[in-house]
Parts: C-alpha cells; sequence; structure tokens
C-alpha cells in the first residue's frame, strides 16, 4: 500500500500560481500511475494531471499549457505547477496512486485551492 500527502493549497488571485505537492510513503516507480485529481463543491472528481512510472504525462484539456506535473524521484515526490489560475480552478486537489500488484487505488486527504476573481 502507499500513503500520500498533499501540501501547497491555499488563497491565490486569478492569474496567480500555485505548486501542488503529493509525497509518497514509498518509491514511486513502484507506483504505475500517480495523479492529480480535483473537486469542485457540487461537481464530479475530475483528473487534472496524470504521470506514469516511465514519465509520461497527460492532462485535462481545460489546464493544458498552464499545468505541469512533474516529480522528484529521490524525495518521492510529486508536483503540480499551476499557472495562470482562473476562479474555476477552485476545488479539492487530491492525488491518487495506482498499483498493479495487487490492483489498488490509493488516496490522499486532499488539499484546498481557492481562486479568487
Amino acid at each position: 500500500q502507499v500513503q500520500l500527502v498533499e501540501s501547497g493549497g491555499g488563497l491565490v488571485q486569478a492569474g496567480g500560481s500555485l505548486r501542488l505537492s503529493c509525497a509518497a510513503s514509498r518509491n514511486i516507480f513502484s507506483i504505475n500511475n500517480i495523479a492529480w485529481y480535483r473537486q469542485a463543491p457540487g461537481k464530479q472528481r475530475e483528473l487534472v494531471a496524470a504521470i506514469t512510472r516511465g514519465g509520461t504525462t497527460n492532462y485535462a484539456d481545460s489546464v493544458k499549457g498552464r499545468f505541469a506535473i512533474s516529480r522528484d524521484i529521490a524525495k518521492n515526490t510529486v508536483y503540480l505547477q499551476m499557472n495562470s489560475l482562473k476562479p474555476e480552478a477552485t476545488a479539492v486537489y487530491y492525488c491518487n496512486a495506482q498499483l498493479s500488484v495487487p490492483p489498488s487505488n490509493y488516496w490522499g486527504q486532499g488539499t484546498q485551492v481557492t481562486v479568487s476573481s
């Protein structure tokens, strides 16, 4: 199993930037896929960005060109750099890890991001 701890959320004005961190309790090379999701009030949780063990990344269309997912293998940490933030990015952001042996899915506790207009 794996524990995930998110940090870096906060209040920022529209157009500003934040960097979220997701610290994993195990070597992130042992994790198939690590992703950031977000859930706004009254809405379903949605995928924001993901990175595979091999380093392949993918992004939701709404954040392409503004958000970047990266990792520091030595620190077992995955980051989400968020630039040019918009009020609609206001949500709780969750880190997710998918393992293959056995197939399993883990979530962090979430970190609140609030973008003021």
